[in-house]
């Protein structure tokens, strides 16, 4: 992803005060960006966030991030307005985080419950596919480094996970990955052909669609990152997107919505299963 602030903002809640606080919010910063005889895009490039995320925030639809406030408040005069709120920022965006219902506190509970994941991967294998030699090679190379006893621990609890595959009756499950990541040979040679044998496998199963996003396509409906589609027993759909171990849990029926019309452009674009397996297998033969 790109790291960039509209990854990171949570959307204000509108059970309590918090979006009130973040509308009165948003206005205020409207008026000092006016006043400072700057655009919207110039706020933008000064704080390195996109110029919808500055609208969005001056609406009082995106929850501004601390160190976006810091940035604004240099940029916008430097009176000290925005600095003094970043404490109740934060308040409110903890209290925003927990206030995610509990079947969500834990996702891998989440997933193991749903009975429909697609997933969109763009930099790493998914957990769901990742062999033991795989998922601990991510895991030693991640900073700042983790003792070999966290280490294990989350592998065997990312590989506890792919019992998901073996429920019966199975949930819908889809994925699409971007070529480059079968490409990378994380962890080396052996481990590459290894875990490239494991999606073959996967991919396989009659209960399971998975798709290659070619690097050859020329357009691409999801540049932002990865992300999440998941339906919990008897609730809507919710999206689901983590950027620098910033997660965020997307339930808004119109935001869902983006992503599972994005998805779907994105399954239309991407290799058929048959086609994305032979391109794994043609992967294989090359190593």
């Amino acid at each position: 992803m790109s790291g960039k602030h509209e990854e990171r903002p949570e959307k204000p809640s509108e059970s309590d005060g918090t979006a009130h606080l973040f509308k009165a919010l948003g206005k205020i910063i409207k008026v000092l960006r006016t006043n400072a005889g700057l655009s919207q895009a110039q706020l933008a490039s000064i704080t390195h966030c996109s110029e919808d995320l500055i609208s969005a925030i001056e609406r009082g639809v995106r929850t501004p991030q601390p160190d976006f406030l810091l940035l604004a408040d240099a940029a916008l005069g430097g009176t000290g307005v925005l600095t003094a709120t970043v404490e109740d920022t934060e308040k409110a965006i903890s209290q925003a985080r927990t206030r995610h219902p509990d079947w969500f506190r834990s996702f891998a509970a989440a997933e193991a419950s749903a009975v429909a994941l697609h997933y969109y991967e763009v930099q790493a294998v998914p957990g769901l596919l990742q062999t033991e030699a795989y998922a601990r090679a991510v895991m030693r190379h991640r900073r700042p480094v983790w003792d070999e006893e966290t280490i294990e621990k989350w592998v065997a609890d990312r590989l506890t996970r792919q019992s998901i595959f073996d429920k019966w009756p199975p949930p819908t499950i889809s994925f699409v990955l971007e070529e480059a990541i079968l490409r990378r040979p994380t962890g080396g040679p052996k481990v590459h052909r290894e875990q490239l044998r494991r999606i073959m496998e996967i991919a396989s199963r009659r209960t399971v669609h998975l798709q290659v996003m070619p690097l050859k396509w020329e357009e691409h409906p999801s540049l932002g990152g990865a992300f999440t589609l998941l339906t919990p027993p008897g609730r809507r759909e919710v999206a689901y997107t983590e950027s620098y171990g910033h997660p965020r849990l997307i339930t808004a029926p119109e935001e869902v919505r983006v992503y599972t019309d994005r998805y779907g452009i994105i399954r239309a674009q991407a290799l058929t299963p048959r086609e994305s397996l032979e391109l794994i297998e043609k992967m294989l033969g090359e190593l």
